[in-house]
């Protein structure tokens, strides 16, 4: 959609969806069409079922001469943007710094153990909301500060919360982000719009956030506080996973810290005990946010204290299911708190279970639900008026 791509302008790229590998969009008046590309049991790429290619080029040379959909034929690949930084970053990723007399608080929003997050403004040559998380300085914080903007810079994906810029000039330091107009999953989920949600509303939450944690397991980075906490949700319920700083990325199978200060609920058993993390501590995360966004919003492990955690672990136990929870939903917790990490699904087996949920439980607001089907059969055997 940047300016100097006219009708016509087009790129593939790679899909992360079940069933097709690459999409083709396509800029269309001032919308983008997307359409599926997909390959048969002889490799051949295709749009539809009439027409075939062996390879992405002769497609592309296809459709220049022949319309993909009505009226609209391929022209040029779209332009490079030539910038590194985030797709929603209004700097180049060299110049993340800027002065503190171009941000303005309001309204605080939240605070944590060394941090605040207020609403604010970003004044430049357009004065646009952001969210302004402010670190007070010191030796440990100015780690902190270090290592969640290095993870933000590094780490792009539409499920990861975008940085904008930061201030590391003055105190407090400034970490600048884009802002989610509902706040927090965990509050949103408890909040009268929450309440409201529905099982596929629930599941494409659950969806995202596997999305955004899959991208960063194939970058092998462990989140180690994947809680509804630390998700945040925009318009349309667009999810996207916050705080990176307790993220590290992986170089061994295993990371390794004796630092006290975790979140113990969502901690897999492995972590509590000995402080080993991997990619499959996460997914025991995971699992402990599927709970809270099928309850939501009900505190894991309601009753029990951090300290007697480990030991019913340790025992067998997990959590019960929540109220109205499918036993396919809740066997994917239980898949994500198998005591073995190995015995765990990744993020990409978890991509095809939520998806499969998403296909084959539908709400009863759904038309796929049984009851609404019953409904529609029922209305197709009355008699027509003349």
């Amino acid at each position: 959609m940047k300016a100097g791509n006219m009708t016509g302008s087009y790129l593939i790229r790679g899909s992360d969806k079940q069933g097709f590998l690459y999409a083709l969009s396509v800029r269309s008046q001032d919308t983008v069409r997307h359409f599926k590309i997909f390959q048969n049991e002889d490799r051949e790429y295709h749009v539809n079922s009439t027409s075939f290619f062996k390879d992405l080029y002769e497609l592309i040379e296809f459709y220049k001469g022949k319309p993909v959909a009505k009226g609209l034929l391929l022209t040029t690949p779209c332009l490079k943007d030539e910038s590194t930084g985030s797709e929603m970053s209004l700097i180049p990723l060299d110049e993340w710094e800027r002065p503190r007399k171009e941000f303005e608080l309001t309204e605080k929003l939240g605070s944590g153990n060394f941090s605040q997050v207020y609403e604010g403004y970003w004044i430049g040559k357009l004065k646009i909301k952001v969210a302004i998380k402010t670190i007070s300085q010191d030796v440990v914080t100015q780690e902190t500060f270090i290592r969640e903007t290095t993870f933000l810079k590094t780490l792009r994906h539409r499920n990861l919360l975008s940085l904008y810029a930061v201030c590391s000039v003055g105190n407090p330091f400034y970490i600048i982000t884009e802002l989610l107009s509902k706040g927090d999953l965990l509050n949103f989920l408890r909040g009268c719009e929450g309440e409201k949600l529905n099982l596929d509303a629930l599941l494409d939450i659950a969806g995202q956030v596997v999305d955004g944690m899959h991208y960063l397991e194939i970058n092998s980075c462990v989140h180690r506080d994947l809680a509804a906490r630390n998700i945040l949700i925009g318009k349309n319920n667009i999810c996207k996973i916050a705080d990176f700083g307790m993220a590290r990325f992986i170089k061994d199978e295993v990371y390794v810290s004796q630092s006290k200060e975790m979140p113990y609920k969502w901690t897999a058993p492995e972590a509590l005990a000995y402080g080993q993390y991997t990619l499959k501590s996460d997914v025991w995360s995971f699992g402990v946010l599927l709970y809270e966004i099928m309850s939501k919003g009900m505190n894991p492990y309601p009753g029990l204290h951090n300290s007697e955690l480990l030991r019913y672990l340790k025992k067998g136990n997990r959590m019960e299911a929540p109220h109205n929870c499918s036993d396919k939903i809740y066997k994917v917790m239980l898949d994500c708190w198998q005591e073995n990490p190995q015995k765990r699904p990744t993020f990409n087996d978890l991509k095809i279970s939520i998806d499969n949920l998403a296909n084959y439980e539908p709400s009863e607001e759904s038309p796929k639900h049984p009851a609404k089907l019953k409904e529609w059969l029922n209305k197709l055997k009355k008699p027509v008026m003349q």
